[in-house]
């Protein structure tokens, strides 16, 4: 085990301090703990179906009085994430642990998220009858030519998909008490456009525009429990880079050593040193990659229940009553007015900004594809069956 340290011992074994702050109605059991440790598991409601059916002021009465959103919770009701620089090995790595630690594993968001329809239908295919401006711009793209107008659209998108993805995250711990372990968060998005804007690939116009969508939208998300980030050098990032032989990765013009350090410096002085004061950190060296069994026991260490609500670390997971806790979920619950707060009206930035013409050309084509003109369920085209009878739909597509 010679490739993990690790770093901050008293993040991990905090000492709480003298007496004892007034206690809330519910706090989460305050060790996660993993399969081994875990034994056999407590009887809980069944988890609500998020995803086939609306929550509604009706069910949220009900929860209240039945406790049913905190009886739903055990030790294991954790936001996890897990960070790092490109090729560190996050993904592997956080499928293990979600695996470990029974949690629902979200894989890190791309932008196949956006492009690939519901039905399975690609976007991308319509660029030649796009015009210019309103043509797909993804990682691929993005590595041929870093300083392409459409590069600050394309981190404006990654911020959004993080955010839904983040949103379903938290959907999915409220409904049904199971922990979640995400590939990156909505909250390093930021990374990569410091370190974009730092080597001139997008303008200071479209930084402010990614800065005025994160303060309208962050204050309604609640922060992770943990974040675990692999630590891996530049020079290994590389390697790894040239090993795993993704060719636009290997002739990237975006990926140059000075890009590939500002990552590292805005993660190690910035995203780091920040999130350390909402949720509790663990650091690793990843160079020769590690153990997941001893992550696992790392964690296992860390009293999530030291924090009172003063307390800026956990402040977000420290509620009064079981109508805080469901007032909470209520927000996640209606995912399309969540969205609604990304619409910041900003128009003083020429490559955000797209002509009336160019966007009436985008919706014809885009609207007219596959499994674009109703909602996910009703396209006949596409194959589906029973529409006039059917009495279920995906509450979470915002499409």
């Amino acid at each position: 085990m010679s490739g993990v340290f690790r770093i901050g011992v008293r993040l991990v074994k905090g000492t709480p301090g003298v007496g004892s702050p007034a206690t809330p109605l519910f706090i989460a059991a305050r060790n996660i703990s993993g399969k081994t440790l875990r034994g056999s598991k407590l009887s809980k409601p069944k988890p609500f179906p998020y995803l086939e059916k609306q929550y509604t002021a009706w069910n949220a009465c009900m929860d209240v009085l039945r406790k049913n959103t905190t009886s739903r919770f055990d030790e294991n009701t954790k936001v996890v994430v897990v960070d790092g620089p490109i090729a560190a090995g996050k993904s592997a790595f956080a499928k293990e642990l979600a695996a470990e630690l029974e949690m629902k594993y979200f894989p890190e968001v791309t932008m196949d998220n956006y492009y690939i329809n519901p039905y399975g239908y690609d976007m991308r295919q319509l660029d030649a009858k796009l015009p210019a401006t309103m043509q797909s711009f993804d990682v691929t793209k993005f590595h041929q030519n870093p300083t392409h107008r459409n590069a600050a659209s394309f981190q404006v998108r990654m911020l959004v998909e993080r955010f839904s993805q983040y949103a379903d995250a938290l959907a999915h711990l409220f409904s049904t008490g199971e922990g979640v372990v995400l590939d990156r968060s909505v909250y390093s998005d930021f990374v990569f456009l410091e370190a974009m804007f730092r080597n001139g690939y997008v303008s200071k116009g479209a930084r402010s525009v990614y800065y005025d969508l994160v303060k309208n939208t962050f204050c309604d998300l609640m922060k992770p429990h943990l974040v675990i980030y692999l630590d891996v050098p530049v020079d290994v990032v590389k390697q790894r880079i040239k090993k795993r032989a993704n060719p636009a990765e290997v002739s990237s013009k975006a990926l140059t050593d000075q890009y590939l350090k500002d990552i590292e410096t805005i993660y190690k002085q910035q995203y780091l040193k920040d999130i350390s004061t909402h949720a509790e950190l663990l650091i690793y060296d990843w160079s020769d990659y590690g153990e997941t069994e001893v992550v696992v026991e790392d964690i296992e260490r860390i009293d999530f229940d030291r924090f009172d609500k003063d307390d800026p670390k956990m402040r977000d997971w420290v509620m009064e009553n079981e109508e805080d806790w469901t007032e909470a979920r209520c927000r996640y619950m209606n995912k399309p007015d969540l969205m609604n707060s990304l619409n910041v009206p900003r128009f003083d930035v020429p490559e955000l900004t797209v002509s009336p013409d160019d966007f009436k050309a985008w919706y014809d084509v885009w609207y007219s594809a596959p499994g674009m003109q109703f909602r996910k369920g009703y396209n006949e085209e596409c194959g589906d069956t029973g529409i006039l009878t059917k009495m279920k739909a995906d509450f979470r597509n915002t499409l």
